[in-house]
Order: C-alpha cells, then structure tokens, then sequence
C-alpha cells in the first residue's frame, strides 16, 4: 500500500511537468509535433490528478506508518510546491499578462522615441498603434477598432504581430494565452476549449480544429512613420502596473536582444534572420531583409502579381503593394512614392485625388523559421 503513495506522488508530478513541456520552450518540446498529446493531458488534466489523488489517499496510512515518517511528508510538501509552480508560476498566462489598463496618447502627448516601432491597424479614418516593446509582453490586446472588437497579437519568439476580428460562429470570443507550438503563442477559446495558432490564426486543435478568424491587415511602422501616415492617430500607452515587464529600451525591436529564443541572427536565410513574408493570391513568398535594407525597394513579379517592397528611410517601417503591371519605372524618394508620373504616400494614400490609392499586399517582418514553418509552400527569393 505504501508504494501507491509513492506511485500516486511520482505519478502526479510527472503528469504536472508533461502538461507544461510539451506547450513551453522547453529543451526538444518544440520540434516535436505533440500538439494533440498536449491537447489530451490538458482536456483530461481532472482525470489524471484524481487518479493520482486516490493512489496518494490510499497509501497515504501506510506511508506515514513507516520509521521514516519524514520521508512522506517531504515528498508531499515537494509535490504540492512543483505542482504550484506548474500552474501559477510557469502557466503562460501567468508570465504573460493582459494589460489592465488601455489608454492612448495623441502626437501631442507621445513621449516616447519617434525610432518605436508599432504594429498599425486602420479603419473607417480611425487609426491605432501598439508599441511592439509593449506587446511583445502582453502578447494580447483586446480594443476595438471603428466600433469592432479587434484582438491585436504578438509572438516574440517567432516575432511575428497578427491583428485579428475575435468572432467565432458570429460571436466575439475571448482568448487566453495557453502556451505555444513550434515556438507560436497558442491560445485557448473561452467556450470550446479548443487551441489557436497565432501565426495563422487558426484552430490547430480541439473542437474548432480547422476554423480561422477573419485577419485585419496591419502594418509595422515607426512611431514617426505613423504619425506621418496617420496625423490624427492614436498609440498606446504603457500600461503603468507593467512598468518592470516592458522592453524599455526597445532591445527586441531593433533585433539586439540576447535571448536564445528572441535574439536576431545579423546573416540572412537562418533560423533567426529577419525575412519579409508576403501573402499572395498563389501563396506565400519571403524576402530578405537584408537584401531590402541594401536596397530599400524591391519589385517582383510573383504569377500574374506584380509587387514592389518599400523600406522607409528610418529603416524600419516598410510596406508591400500590389502594382500595376504596365508600369516602367518607380521612383523611391524620402516618404513619397512615384509610380510613372503618380505620387503615393509611404502608406500607399494616392497624393492627387483623381487617383486611386495603392493595393496594400499582407507581409509582416518575423523571423525565418517561423515564416517556413507556417507557410511550408512558401517560395524564398533569391
């Protein structure tokens, strides 16, 4: 009887520690596709504990019984704190925390570096932007955007930001941040349970596996570039009870952090090198960044897509269009774009009203290996 104590003991611990492996950067947890194993210690995470309970409960006289009654007792004093730990202290929710407090700021009132980067999202002339040294925390804002709630996302270990309408089945749903899989944020639905993958959007497990939200196209720019963009736009603010949790120098941003998980590799096409990822009519195709940075401008033609790559002179805001075909020449200069005789503004805003805007393509800055992991048919350029 006393071996079901120390069955039940071990038994509890190791279920604990498994629940939290395989959806945290652990050593190997990553490559691994266990992401439905995952799921099912999780969905049964009740079943497994009681079971435990009870071998615990039944040697439990047993165990106490023996001459060294320390023993026990030290191993369940041990099980309750790892157990705690498991779940209050290494849980990705726990880490990571929402923000409490969504405020923003106004040209006039931003004091923070005009060189931040932001991720940008527009609608209906209401213009909004988040700070990625603060989202990269969080790894979740909930705002709304035009009257619509809008889930803004961000994944710093595959440095990817996503925008997206929180509807499932017609119903704005509320998510948490559970853990992640092939080194994404993975976050859980508040009705079914079931698992979603930042970079895509989409339930990789549980009972929604296979559906999508709806993405909002945002784009990265500097605080500087929005401004520009958006005169009368708004960007938020430090949440001040976060204060200490903040990449207040901006170390991430700018690809100098020392991290194994977040750093940048400086050489291109490796698994931490920086990319242009650009979603096309026929797929997905990347772009080094290097390469955009050498030559502030890029122009493919990808099928029957004629596209054009932007860099801003600040290095760090860029854009990607869809342009048209017959077009013989561009012309990049400062914050202005010219196509033939046309001017656009860095945000693809036609300059003369008689012409229409630019077709802003979805492309985002992350890292290599996220952007081939997530689109596997992806074309790479050369």
């Amino acid at each position: 009887m006393k071996l079901l104590f120390y069955i039940g003991i071990s038994g509890l611990i190791l279920f604990e520690f498994l629940k939290v492996y395989f959806i945290m950067p652990m050593p190997g947890s990553q490559q691994w596709d266990s992401i439905e194993f995952a799921y099912f210690l999780h969905q049964y995470r009740w079943a497994f504990r009681i079971v435990c309970l009870i071998l615990i409960l039944i040697g439990f006289k047993a165990a106490i019984s023996s001459p060294k009654k320390w023993l026990p007792a030290l191993c369940l004093a041990l099980s309750l704190v790892l157990v705690g730990m498991f779940n209050f202290k290494m849980a990705a929710d726990a880490m990571f925390k929402e923000p409490k407090q969504l405020s923003f700021l106004d040209r006039a009132s931003f004091g923070e570096s005009d060189s931040t980067l932001v991720v940008a999202i527009e609608k209906d002339g209401e213009a909004k932007a988040y700070p990625i040294r603060f989202i990269v925390y969080h790894h979740q804002v909930r705002d709304t955007l035009g009257g619509a709630p809008v889930m803004v996302t961000y994944c710093s270990v595959c440095r990817t930001g996503r925008v997206f309408s929180p509807f499932v089945d017609g119903n704005a749903e509320n998510f948490r941040l559970v853990g992640m899989d092939h080194f994404n944020a993975m976050f859980e639905d508040s009705q079914t349970g079931s698992w979603w993958q930042q970079a895509t959007g989409e339930a990789i497990t549980g009972e929604l596996k296979g559906t999508k939200l709806d993405e909002i196209e945002s784009i990265q720019l500097t605080a500087r570039a929005f401004f520009k963009a958006y005169p009368d736009g708004k960007i938020m603010a430090a949440d001040p009870n976060f204060l200490s949790k903040y990449d207040s120098l901006g170390k991430f941003e700018k690809g100098k952090s020392e991290s194994k998980l977040t750093g940048t590799d400086p050489f291109s096409w490796n698994e931490k090198s920086w990319v242009v990822g650009v979603d096309l009519d026929n797929g997905g195709k990347a772009y080094d960044w290097n390469r955009l940075k050498e030559t502030e401008s890029i122009r493919d033609r990808v099928g029957d897509q004629d596209i054009l790559l932007l860099l801003n002179k600040d290095t760090q805001s860029f854009v990607v269009f869809e342009i048209p075909s017959e077009t013989k020449y561009h012309l990049w200069t400062g914050d202005t774009l010219y196509l033939d005789s046309a001017a656009y503004s860095f945000t693809g805003k036609s300059l003369e009203p008689t012409q229409s805007d630019l077709k802003r393509l979805k492309a985002y800055q992350e890292f290599w290996h996220s952007w081939r992991t997530f689109r596997p048919g992806t074309e790479k350029s050369n």
